[in-house]
């Protein structure tokens, strides 16, 4: 903590985030909008395709709503990790010129995320008035949610991070991983169509999907199906939460036992 609360160290988390956005969009025509963009034309896509072809989501109330917000929250989840993944080897010269904590190099990746993500939810907020979807006092609820899922993909990131320097190959795996983690997770589809309890209630153990279907229920609809009341007991969302903590704090102790190496490994 003594390292973060100095003034120098503020500076270069600052810095190293203002690089990340400008490396990422550097070249675009649009620039920063693909931020926006991205999850929006994917809604399109995906709105346009279920909802017109396939017919899903008819039985929920405010579904454009509910498909943009559950795309969002999984886009966060999906770009911190993803950009996190290199960021070490992305870093190398860096690494090996100055003194830098390791960690901040990982936890800058995280910021441009969150800020992308806080971005995307004043766009969900817009279809929200358009859907006339009704303001509950619930909605405080969701910066829980979107800790919880900052937690869970910052543990992911740490170990992603430290693991890419030794093997490439990880990127490939992640990839895979993600992909089955979109459809494995209440996205595109209501959760009640499975059709199956059992499955149902593994699916929401998932850290991802609590923290979707908690925030779609608490700011849209409560026709979700969320892990309390799938489950009927409000002390099974202890068990993502812990799996979730595991997760931080096992990325954490991989990245620290990794990060000394990291200059001779790059």
């Amino acid at each position: 903590m003594k390292q973060f609360a100095s003034k120098s160290n503020r500076a270069l988390l600052a810095e190293l985030v203002r690089t990340d956005f400008k490396l990422r969009y550097q070249g675009s025509l649009l620039g920063y909008a693909w931020s926006l963009l991205k999850p929006l034309l994917l809604f399109v896509i995906l709105y346009i395709v279920f909802v017109y072809f396939l017919k899903i989501g008819k039985g929920i109330e405010h579904f454009p709503v509910y498909l943009l917000l559950g795309i969002v929250l999984w886009n966060y989840f999906t770009e911190m990790t993803v950009q996190s993944l290199g960021s070490i080897v992305g870093r190398g010269d860096l690494i090996r010129k100055i003194r830098i904590p390791r960690w901040m190099i990982v936890f800058s990746s995280s910021i441009s995320a969150t800020i992308n993500v806080l971005l995307s939810l004043v766009v969900v907020a817009i279809f929200m008035v358009i859907n006339q979807v009704p303001l509950n006092i619930s909605i405080l609820f969701l910066p829980v949610y979107l800790v919880m899922i900052y937690v869970f993909a910052l543990g992911c990131s740490f170990f992603l991070a430290a693991a890419f320097v030794k093997f490439r190959d990880i990127s490939y795996i992640w990839d895979i991983v993600l992909q089955a983690g979109f459809y494995a997770t209440p996205i595109i589809y209501p959760l009640q169509m499975v059709g199956n309890d059992l499955v149902e209630k593994i699916l929401l153990l998932n850290p991802m999907a609590q923290a979707i279907q908690g925030a779609r229920y608490d700011v849209i609809t409560h026709q979700t199906l969320t892990t309390s009341n799938a489950w009927g007991g409000t002390w099974f969302i202890i068990i993502p939460s812990v799996i979730t903590i595991i997760v931080f704090v096992g990325g954490i102790l991989y990245f620290k036992s990794q990060s000394k190496d990291f200059a001779e490994n790059i």
